[in-house]
Parts: structure tokens; sequence; C-alpha cells
């Protein structure tokens, strides 16, 4: 772990941060656990939360730091508090106490050998609920390869095709280039959706999430169209409706406004028209306040 976290290569950004040492590394952490909240979560996709809630563990920093972000002030770095392996481990066994489906770990890339030790710990003293990696996919396959048997459901973003889009809005040209192999490397590990026959909920599997961007369905087909043609109904994909504008309109002006329902109607009909049959989609308003939870330090 040292070595690794010594010279920090862990996502794409390749930034050779000592974070061992106490330097910062792109996601804004040294090697500390920092989270910002662990708690039972009912805004995930229904075979995740189910009625109960997902167990969930929001870390704080980000490897890619999108300026529509919705959890913005942990990406920063802005909130959360350090925790140690022990500590994380201690967690899982408390939210499984609270009647947790899963474990779901939320932003993790820049903690993988931590959560790693930690998982192994808990597995180890029983813990037996699903494990979800719940991640905006900006991966090595290298660093995922590290999770191999202790992740079970992984559920990851495929944020953009273009990649003039994901320079624009997560300073990452390469984004889609390293999310691909990373959602491949995610299905070589865990296979095809399986359910659990009693409750409808998600035991092993890929959820490919995509949150749709204003005047940019015509990016989002491209997305699913390489989704079906890659992966056929063997994932399930979740097409998100729920962008909230929290930008600053003087620099995104196009980011300005909310998803308007026309636009995510012709991004669900262009899914049933090239076949996808295995997903999510969401109803309601386009956008809500209540997907954000408040990052207090709850159960930490």
């Amino acid at each position: 772990m040292n070595e690794l976290m010594a010279d920090c290569c862990l996502c794409p950004r390749n930034c050779h941060a000592d974070r061992i040492s106490g330097q910062i590394g792109y996601c804004g952490q040294t090697a500390g656990i920092t989270a910002a909240r662990a708690a039972l979560h009912m805004w995930e996709e229904p075979c995740i939360s189910g009625t109960s809630g997902s167990g969930t563990v929001f870390f704080s920093g980000c490897n890619l730091k999108c300026v529509f972000c919705q959890n913005h002030d942990i990406a920063l770095g802005r909130a959360g508090r350090e925790i140690t392996i022990d500590r994380l481990t201690e967690i899982f066994f408390e939210l499984k106490a609270k009647g947790a489906n899963n474990i779901n770990l939320v932003t993790p890339t820049h903690f993988v050998p931590q959560i790693r030790a930690a998982l192994c710990l808990a597995k180890a003293r029983g813990l037996d609920l699903p494990v979800v990696y719940n991640t905006g996919s900006y991966e090595h396959v290298s660093t995922l390869r590290m999770l191999e048997g202790l992740v079970d459901i992984y559920l990851p973003d495929l944020k953009y095709f273009s990649p003039e889009l994901s320079l624009r809005y997560s300073h990452a040209e390469d984004y889609f280039f390293y999310a691909s192999q990373a959602i491949g490397e995610m299905y070589r590990q865990v296979g095809d959706p399986v359910f659990d026959e009693d409750t409808g909920l998600l035991k092993r599997g890929v959820i490919v999430r995509h949150l749709i961007l204003p005047g940019q369905t015509r990016d989002s087909k491209k997305i699913l169209r390489y989704l079906h043609n890659t992966y056929g109904n063997h994932i399930l994909v979740s097409i998100m409706n729920q962008y909230t504008p929290l930008t600053h309109p003087a620099l995104f002006p196009e980011l300005d406004r909310k998803l308007s329902e026309q636009e995510y109607q012709r991004v669900l009909n262009f899914a049933l028209d090239i076949g996808i049959e295995n997903g999510f989609l969401q109803e309601g308003e386009t956008a809500s306040e209540s997907f954000i939870p408040q990052f207090d330090g709850e159960g930490l």
C-alpha cells in the first residue's frame, strides 16, 4: 500500500503525489481515508436501495471534479473527516446492523488500497453483504484488479463519449478511453446481472449510469449505442435525468438549466429503438435536491 501511495498513479491523472508523506494528489487527498457520510441511502436504483436502503459511504475527494458535480462539497474536499482502516471496517458492520442491503462505496478510486484492506478485514470477520463500487469510471484497469473477488456490483458512470465535452467539463480529454476500458474490466470481474429471487435486489453485476446533460442528447445517444453494441443486455443501463444546475452561469451558460422533458424522452425513445431492454429510467421532476444528501459526518 505504501509504495502505491508514495508515488500515486492509482487513476489516469498519474499525478505521482507522495500521499504517504502528506502531499495532496489531484483528487485533493493524502493517504488518510477521508469520508463525509456513512448512512442508509434511498436514492440509488431500486435494485440497490430496495426498501431499507443502501449502506453508503461517501468518500471525500475526486479525480474528476466535474464542473456540474452534485456532490461538489465532498468532491472538492471541503467536507469530511479522517478515519482509519479499522474504523472503515467497523462502519461496514454498523451499516449492516441498520438494515443495509449492501455496502456502497461512493467515489472510492483514490482510496482503493485502503478500501481493499478494510474489505479483506470485514470479509474475514463475516461480512456477507454485496459490495457496490460506485464510481465516475476514470479508472486504471490495474487499480480495479486490486478489487477482484471483493466487489460484487459495479455502478460506474459513463459520462461522455466526446473528448471535447470531457475536456470542457472534467478536464479529462481521454475520459472515454479509460472509462470504456474500466467498464470492460468490471464486467469481466462480475459478469451478467444476478438478482435475489425473493427481494429483487441485485446481488452481482454491472449497472452503467449515464446522466444526460442539457443540450447533449447526441452524445448521450452515442454512449447508449456503444454500450448496447458492446454488451447487449448483459449489463443494466440507468438513464438519468437528475442534472441539477449548480455551476457558475458565466463560465458554463449552456449548463445553467435543467434537462427538458423532451430531451429526456428523446434519449429514452432512442434506447428503446436500438433494443436496450435491461435498465432504469427516472420518473418525476428532471432535477431534485432530494438526490443530494447532507454531508455532515453522519455515521463516521
